[in-house]
């Protein structure tokens, strides 16, 4: 990765750990391909108090002698220490030295007493001093387990936590040539979202049919096989799950629809949800009105765009992309591809509403449904007023029926205002084509209707973010 984006909260509250009087211990964890290594690489810049150990998957000896040599280059007196883990970092503590165990887990697998280890000398001594001690990884349930969990030995001993997730549409626009139109910008995001791995390594200087082909269809493109090698990485049988993220993608989203889909009793999914929920690769959403640990109209979606475009696209087909070579995006890709982004489009224009309405402060904003009613944008504000929202990215422009629709599926969302009255009722409709005639007077005509482009929406949630 070449580029580095975005990022400052982070860096800062690295770099206050690294100044500080006393003892800080830090755990940066996220999954696969966010940048975790470069964030700490990038906070020790010009520093030379810094030892940055990234494992692998081999002996424990062979761990630490390749600790000592990296260690040598910054603290040479270590080469005259005990070669054991309580030794080592105890010395570097003691020289207020900066500690990084990148890639964390290898270690723990290597020698499972580690987090114990750590944690006594911890208690005994490093607390005592000035130094850093920094467990970077990308197996989250494996960090979790060893440093976050209540049965953990290091539970409640870090002074700092950084949970790295995807850059925001703003920051992941850095990656994007500035040639790009709001609807490309839309196109990419949907696809690829907010991983700089993904986005600093494809060639999106070429059109988005070419990128794709190139760089996801090919069986020697940059990120074909990612999905699949992230998943095998964390899980140990992830035939199942393979299973359940290609149901979720084919629109198969209800805990009842994805059992039956993958044929295992209903009572069992929950098992195989929770474990990727974990992994941070699905999340259960319900209807804005309803809270999440009571709700039983839950729908799972799939978080990372790349990793849905390959379960609904990619998964199972390679050798119909082989044959159809170059054409496969024109013949497979490209018809349903506006459909694809859409719920990605529905997600930025309900994070772009505060900026739309700067009159009003929002309370909750997300989605809607209700049996045949479904509302993608909703906001409740703190006056009493209810934005509904329809976003259609779609060729066509938007029609009347849209407003209409709107209107009849907005009266059924159940929400009452502090102050007990019925909720004020404000329209937004966002198209990627205009809108017709009949829509434009609308809106022209009335004061609870508002029309955006996508140009608003891209632009309003940059300046959101």
């Amino acid at each position: 990765m070449d580029r580095f984006v975005n990022r400052e909260v982070e860096l800062s509250r690295l770099r206050d750990c690294y100044t500080s009087d006393e003892a800080e211990m830090v755990v940066v964890f996220g999954r696969r391909r966010l940048g975790k290594t470069q964030l700490v690489q990038h906070s020790l810049a010009g520093r030379d108090d810094a030892v940055l150990y990234q494992a692998t998957e081999t002996t424990p000896q062979i761990q630490l002698d390749e600790f000592v040599d990296v260690a040598s280059e910054s603290f040479p007196g270590i080469a005259q220490i005990k070669q054991n883990w309580e030794a080592l970092l105890g010395y570097l503590g003691d020289r207020d030295g900066i500690i990084v165990l990148d890639e964390f887990p290898y270690l723990i697998d290597a020698d499972e007493s580690l987090p114990s280890v750590i944690q006594r000398l911890w208690d005994q001594r490093f607390r005592d001093t000035a130094g850093t001690l920094i467990l970077v990884g990308s197996s989250i349930s494996m960090m979790e387990e060893a440093t976050l969990l209540g049965n953990s030995p290091l539970y409640g001993r870090f002074t700092e936590r950084l949970d790295l997730r995807p850059l925001d549409f703003t920051a992941a626009q850095e990656f994007v040539p500035t040639s790009y139109s709001p609807e490309e910008r839309i196109y990419t995001w949907g696809i690829f979202g907010g991983v700089p791995y993904y986005l600093d390594g494809i060639e999106l200087d070429h059109d988005l049919g070419t990128v794709l082909t190139d760089e996801v269809l090919s069986q020697r493109g940059y990120l074909h096989n990612e999905p699949e090698y992230v998943l095998r990485t964390e899980l140990t049988n992830p035939n199942r799950y393979f299973a359940i993220l290609t149901a979720i993608a084919a629109g198969k989203t209800a805990s009842n629809e994805i059992a039956q889909a993958v044929g295992i009793d209903g009572k069992q999914i929950s098992t195989y949800t929770q474990k990727l929920e974990r992994l941070r690769l699905i999340e259960r959403e319900v209807p804005l009105t309803e809270e999440k640990s009571k709700s039983r109209r839950g729908h799972y979606r799939i978080l990372d765009p790349l990793f849905r475009f390959w379960f609904r696209f990619v998964y199972g087909n390679e050798d119909r992309y082989e044959r159809l070579g170059g054409d496969a995006y024109e013949a497979v890709i490209e018809p349903e591809l506006p459909d694809f982004v859409s719920p990605e489009f529905e997600v930025l224009c309900q994070e772009a509403l505060p900026r739309l309405y700067p009159e009003k402060t929002f309370l909750d904003i997300g989605r809607w449904w209700y049996k045949n009613h479904e509302v993608d944008a909703v906001g409740f504000t703190t006056d009493g007023t209810m934005v509904a929202g329809e976003c259609k990215f779609t060729a066509a422009p938007l029609d009347y029926s849209a407003l209409a629709s709107l209107e009849t599926h907005a009266e059924e969302i159940r929400w009452s205002p502090n102050s007990g009255e019925d909720p004020t009722r404000k329209y937004a409709l966002f198209t990627r084509n205009g809108a017709t005639r009949s829509v434009r007077e609308a809106v022209s005509e009335r004061d609870d209707v508002r029309l955006f482009t996508l140009d608003d929406v891209t632009h309003h949630v940059a300046q959101n973010e």
